[in-house]
């Protein structure tokens, strides 16, 4: 497994990370012993780098992946974010970026974790009534504290970023980017290059469905909360399957999966990019992580880029209250 650097201060990781966030929500039913195991697994596999958030569950993911790596510490990075509020019956309460806030997040969080440091602290979503410069600033403090060693972003502007960045360095922007979410193009990936910054791409399976395994809404698990997604809709479904038609022909040509190949798009796209793809199988783990062996050609990118051009995937990317939070 290749090891990368996110952004300038020092942050090193494995090329691809896991996401946990569907170990304890959104994706079905959960199965802890499962869980860990993958964990477990990735570990084994040469993956470092392990991705939470206080929102997932809520608070319980960040509990089950304390309880994974335990007595693993020095092995691997761990990533978490604040910012998104729930209740305690899961409500979803807004987003806050008060220094107050902040802090209170990052001593719950080190306590769920079960660890001294996080090694990866980012701002899950920006508050609109907080200047980031109060914010990054709180941030700032807290890696003064030695409670966190590097701060990062997710799903901020071009614009953010900039003045975040001019308060405290930051190490890694994370935003959603697939084959069906390229948004990032425009503006903000040339913005963190230009900074330095390093780039954690979530999702890069299009949330499961560029592995070509879903035909239907109907294959979703009546918890799952893709059959509510805009893309996982009616017509915008239909159409969407077009797009993972063209990934499973040429990954059946390179004798991979379409997982595989999606995977390894992203991470053709720069150096600089650490995609982390969700598991919470070890199937699934392992299909993924093969992605480091598949290489794509300058024609087979090119092919690509033609047939599944930014902007190709039909439908938001989440519903339209969630939209409002993003690239603020």
């Amino acid at each position: 497994m290749q090891i990368k650097s996110l952004g300038q201060q020092g942050l090193k990781v494995s090329a691809l990370g896991l996401g946990c966030m569907g170990m304890s929500e959104f994706y079905g039913k959960k199965d802890d012993q499962k869980s860990i195991a993958t964990i477990h697994r990735a570990i084994e596999l040469g993956v470092n780098f392990f991705d939470t958030a206080d929102m997932y569950g809520p608070f319980i993911n960040e509990e089950l992946l304390g309880k994974a790596l335990q007595g693993k510490r020095q092995q691997v990075v761990i990533a978490t974010k604040f910012a998104n509020v729930r209740g305690a019956n899961g409500e979803f309460l807004g987003v806050r970026g008060d220094p107050d806030y902040v802090r209170q997040c990052c001593d719950a969080s080190l306590k769920r974790l079960g660890v001294d440091t996080i090694d990866l602290y980012y701002q899950h979503r920006v508050d609109p009534q907080v200047p980031i410069e109060e914010t990054v600033g709180a941030m700032s403090d807290l890696v003064k504290a030695g409670k966190v060693r590097y701060l990062g972003l997710s799903e901020a502007s071009a614009a953010t970023i900039r003045r975040a960045h001019q308060v405290h360095p930051i190490s890694a922007l994370q935003t959603e980017y697939s084959l069906w979410s390229r948004d990032a193009e425009q503006d903000i990936l040339p913005t963190t290059r230009e900074l330095g910054i390093g780039y954690v791409a979530y999702s890069p399976l299009g949330r499961g469905f560029l592995t070509g395994q879903f035909k239907s809404p109907e294959d979703f698990d009546s918890e799952d909360y893709r059959r509510r997604s805009p893309r996982f809709q009616g017509e915008n479904f239909i159409k969407n399957l077009a797009l993972v038609e063209i990934i499973e022909n040429l990954a059946k040509q390179k004798g991979c999966s379409a997982a595989q190949l999606a995977i390894a798009w992203v991470m053709a796209q720069g150096e600089d990019i650490v995609p982390i793809p969700g598991s919470k199988s070890l199937p699934h783990l392992e299909d993924n992580l093969g992605a480091v062996k598949v290489t794509l050609t300058v024609d087979e990118l090119g092919y690509i880029n033609q047939h599944i051009p930014q902007g190709a995937a039909v439908g938001d990317r989440y519903a339209a209250p969630q939209m409002l939070a993003l690239n603020r």
